[in-house]
């Protein structure tokens, strides 16, 4: 079951080398939805300012890395590590393998009692996704 307009109180927020790719392969890959995608006004190559929606709930915000002269728009790409509860881990999985996902973390069950996998993009972000959904 998704609930994917329950609310949202944690915003991870990622800047991307190329935050319209990104927002493609987290899509594509692994079934996020896109509800927000604002490009420069005079240079639609860099996004301003995106958001994802987890379908389990949740959600992330992203941008185009270097888009501002601020702390926000100068981490380095490649350095986040997010976890994402999912439903059905096996099958997610099997679409993410399907659609080359790069993986990290065979899918395996822990001894905590969560089944998942971990990823890394195309940018070097990891990615886990499992049925952990905490305490």
């Amino acid at each position: 079951m998704t609930n994917s307009t329950a609310p949202t109180a944690v915003w991870p927020c990622l800047a991307f080398a190329d935050a319209r790719a990104m927002a493609g392969y987290l899509v594509d890959t692994f079934g996020f939805e896109l509800r927000g995608l604002y490009p420069r006004e005079d240079d639609p190559t860099v996004i301003e300012h995106g958001e994802l929606r987890w379908p389990l709930g949740g959600g992330l915000m992203f941008a185009s890395l270097g888009k501002a002269n601020t702390p926000f728009c100068r981490t380095e790409p490649g350095t986040d590590n997010i976890y994402l509860v999912c439903a059905d881990p096996d099958a997610l999985y099997a679409r993410a393998t399907a659609a080359g996902a790069q993986i990290v973390r065979e899918l395996r069950d822990e001894d905590y009692g969560s089944r998942g996998f971990s990823v890394r993009d195309p940018e070097g972000n990891l990615w886990s996704f499992g049925t952990y959904a905490g305490q």
